[in-house]
């Protein structure tokens, strides 16, 4: 098995705060309850889940994907 690194390239991401409009585009719906909200975003792999705080990654080919914060900050830096 070989060892691959991703290439550096530089995306266009917006966090998403539900409470702060406008959303980032592509972010669809959403709700509440008690705790959080939810929201959704249309993918290349089909509708996933957007929660408060998300990362919106614009991908190379202007895809719209959502990204945990944690696995954000451990893969992205700012430039």
């Amino acid at each position: 098995m070989g060892k691959f690194r991703k290439r550096p390239i530089v995306i266009n991401a917006e966090q998403f705060f539900p409470e702060i409009e406008p959303w980032p585009e592509g972010v669809l719906g959403g709700w509440h309850d008690d705790e959080h909200w939810t929201a959704w975003i249309e993918t290349l792999e089909g509708s996933m889940e957007v929660s408060d705080s998300d990362w919106i990654i614009t991908g190379v080919k202007g895809e719209k994907y959502p990204c945990k914060p944690d696995i954000f900050e451990a893969t992205y830096e700012p430039c």
